[in-house]
């Protein structure tokens, strides 16, 4: 079995993805959209309060991951708690797969988010 944990900034699309990935294995019927409250994953009505109070319990899964998700949601790019998470990743050595979420709200180019990203997650 190998775990995988989805890491990204509040509002970057972490259910929307999980949604889909859940639905294209087969593991759900249906996809959910947290803007119609129908997600399978995300039932309450409040989203993750407090997200800091959450920050150390992230922290610790790390250790037990065997793969990381990346979401950087590109109409609000690389944000600071995206680069915490990179460096994380990093620390507790754990690779990562860096997936570019909400491209159809994003006003440039492709090459524009990857010059962004490579950027930024190279300082």
């Amino acid at each position: 079995m190998i775990t995988i944990g989805i890491l990204a900034h509040v509002d970057a699309g972490k259910t929307t993805l999980s949604e889909n990935i859940l639905y294209d294995c087969g593991s759900t019927r249906r996809v959910g959209r947290v803007d119609n409250k129908d997600t399978c994953l995300d039932t309450h009505t409040l989203d993750t309060p407090g997200h800091a109070d959450f920050s150390a319990e992230m922290e610790r899964t790390l250790s037990v991951l065997d793969y990381a998700i990346l979401l950087v949601a590109a109409p609000e790019g690389i944000q600071g708690h995206t680069l915490t998470l990179f460096r994380l990743l990093e620390r507790y050595n754990v690779p990562a797969f860096i997936f570019v979420n909400k491209m159809d709200r994003y006003d440039g180019t492709k090459e524009d988010i990857m010059n962004m990203l490579h950027k930024q997650l190279s300082k």
